[in-house]
């Protein structure tokens, strides 16, 4: 990766529809989430178009979908084509990819996607994807994770996705708490978590945990920096500012909303604003310093 300049890197940023028009999400989850975070009507850029928007910006973006196929019963968007068209923008995008935990051959495609894609990460959704992230079942793939070398992004904490439909349209919210990452993290030393977003209603065991752990950080994505909990803004002034990352969750939060009103935070002191827009991603996804020398304007 050899970008120009970026002044930033936005660690959340989803991709919601294919090359082939197909969708993430089926259309009553898109519509759902839509309301909740009261977007715009482009709600399914693709990649080419999310590589434009932060090439503009000069921004990178960490890209991704979730594989939520067992529990959604309808394929997901192929990480594999996802990380290959990325190495087509590597000035600015960053890709991840997305296995099913539920996939008995989830650890091996895990290491496929590393080795053979470039996926620079993993993304996990315990509410979409419908499992116990703490369940032991699941640790041949953190160890394999782990072993890769590469970080693992989990949601946590309230999901747009399923809001306002009945029963949230199964989805459960309990299996985001971060607290149930916190055996993994311990378990798997090695193995770099990033809870993103808020972890609202749980964000005093988020901030708990990247204080505890070394190898935990957290993401700002999904959420107005001006609706942040203030708890979560006193620890990223101060004794998080280096287990931070900034993160927009786009298409459904823009990253110059986001920047914006970060901006306003006027807590948030220049040497914190430095590790939580670039450093901190930066040391997260092993990127060389020469290449990402931070925008000083």
């Amino acid at each position: 990766m050899h970008p120009t300049a970026l002044r930033a890197i936005d660690f959340h940023v989803h991709v919601e529809q294919d090359a082939h028009g197909n969708l993430a999400l089926d259309h009553e989850l898109m519509d759902a989430s839509a309301r909740y975070f009261r977007s715009g009507t482009d709600r399914t850029p693709t990649l080419e178009h999310i590589a434009d928007h932060y090439r503009q910006r000069r921004i990178g973006a960490v890209v991704f979908t979730v594989d939520a196929s067992h529990a959604l019963g309808r394929p997901a968007l192929s990480s594999e084509d996802i990380a290959d068209a990325a190495a087509h923008h590597a000035d600015v995008l960053i890709p991840f990819g997305s296995v099913d935990p539920h996939d008995p051959a989830a650890a091996d495609r895990a290491r496929s996607l590393v080795n053979d894609h470039g996926a620079r990460g993993f993304k996990f959704h315990p509410s979409l994807q419908d499992f116990s992230p703490d369940h032991e079942r699941h640790y041949p793939l953190y160890e394999t994770i782990q072993e890769l070398g590469v970080p693992a992004l989990f949601h946590t904490g309230q999901t747009g996705i399923g809001a306002g439909l009945p029963g949230g349209r199964g989805i459960k919210l309990g299996r985001s708490n971060p607290m149930l990452l916190d055996e993994v993290a311990a378990d798997f030393p090695g193995l770099t978590i990033v809870l993103a977003h808020p972890s609202v209603p749980w964000q005093d065991e988020a901030i708990a945990m990247a204080t505890h752990k070394a190898n935990v950080y957290i993401d700002l994505s999904g959420w107005s920096p001006r609706y942040f909990p203030p708890q979560l803004v006193k620890a990223a002034s101060t004794y998080l500012s280096h287990k931070v990352l900034f993160g927009s969750d786009f298409p459904l939060l823009t990253p110059e909303r986001w920047l914006s009103e970060f901006n306003d935070l006027e807590t948030i002191t220049p040497e914190a604003r430095s590790l939580i827009l670039k450093k901190n991603a930066q040391l997260v996804l092993g990127l060389d310093e020469a290449a990402l020398e931070l925008d000083r304007e």
